[in-house]
């Protein structure tokens, strides 16, 4: 992956000397034509195209993005109301991320949205445990965890 990031800036460089011009818009154009060089050329390389992980990991950090908008919603919905009729709870959210900084980066992401906080690891490290300001069904909840960041985490590092 980074040596063809490498090859990609190699590129650029190379575009800008030709074009004889050395500012950024002629920079990004001959980024951008060496990405399309290494697409086309994917099927001879030994690894997968490097742009689908930067593809993916904006990706992530969008869905995050959402998620924090609608959290912060949820907060300020259950704040502002009159009386609380919120149902704080700790759930147990099983992951099938496979090593400690895909789990740590999860526990991150949790932690980061408002509401939600990721109180600790299991022994194994394969379960976190998760205190929401308000659970109202907690399959619901874990599922929901494992098909947004979960899915978007394997995706950036797989």
């Amino acid at each position: 992956m980074i040596f063809q990031f490498l090859i990609n800036l190699l590129i650029a460089v190379i575009w800008m000397f030709l074009q004889d011009s050395y500012a950024m818009p002629t920079f990004v154009f001959g980024f951008m034509i060496g990405v399309l060089i290494l697409y086309l050329l994917r099927r001879f390389m030994e690894f997968d195209f490097y742009f689908t992980r930067v593809v993916a990991f904006v990706k992530l950090v969008l869905l995050f993005l959402v998620e924090l908008i609608k959290a912060n919603i949820d907060v300020v919905r259950i704040v502002l109301s009159p009386r609380l009729k919120n149902k704080p709870g700790i759930i147990a959210v099983e992951t099938s991320l496979e090593t400690e900084i895909e789990r740590s980066t999860l526990a991150a992401l949790i932690t980061l949205t408002p509401g939600t906080v990721s109180m600790d690891f299991s022994e194994d490290g394969r379960t976190i445990y998760v205190h929401s300001i308000d659970v109202d069904n907690r399959d619901e909840m874990v599922a929901e965890i494992r098909g947004s960041f979960e899915k978007a985490i394997q995706e950036v590092t797989k």
